[in-house]
């Protein structure tokens, strides 16, 4: 017994430490959109969206969508990028509300994926993988704390449980 619980431990450490890492990630991607003003305000958004389109990024559904819908409502979806970004990486890194976090950083990355990572209608099925391990990996880690318990420790709700016990 005591060989399991060490083992559940260790995993639920690692876990615990894979999720503040992609959280501290985040937090840097989201704190310089947030606290700068060229991602948001001055055309950085639309350069990126703009570039996957022009370069054949975008999966072929998705290139209506870009043109049509996220480039035409920039400005406030660059905001929601930005911001989404840093509630993404504060959650995980803290331990709050992981699931919702996850559930959206899923969500985010299929969508980053979908509109950055396309090989090309020639290309061959395993370049699809190749092509989207900028986002893929991400959305992995984002599903695994999405069903696993990656706020078993080291987070907040651990925290205050663990004090409220030893009172």
């Amino acid at each position: 017994m005591p060989e399991s619980v060490a083992a559940e431990t260790r995993n639920s450490r690692a876990l615990a430490a894979l999720r503040i890492a992609v959280g501290l990630f985040f937090l840097n991607f989201g704190e310089y959109k947030v606290f700068g003003t060229q991602f948001t305000l001055h055309g950085g958004f639309q350069f990126w969206i703009s570039k996957f389109l022009s370069e054949g990024g975008a999966y072929p559904f998705m290139a209506p969508i870009l043109r049509g819908f996220v480039l035409t409502h920039a400005t406030p979806i660059a905001f929601l990028v930005a911001y989404g970004e840093l509630a993404i990486g504060l959650a995980l890194v803290l331990g709050i509300l992981v699931r919702l976090a996850s559930l959206c950083g899923l969500i985010y990355m299929l969508t980053l994926l979908f509109s950055s990572d396309y090989p090309g209608s020639a290309a061959p099925f395993w370049q699809y993988f190749g092509a989207s391990l900028s986002h893929s990996v991400l959305a992995l880690c984002f599903a695994v704390f999405l069903f696993g318990r990656s706020d078993a420790v080291w987070s907040l709700p651990a925290w205050r449980a663990q004090n409220q016990s030893r009172s």
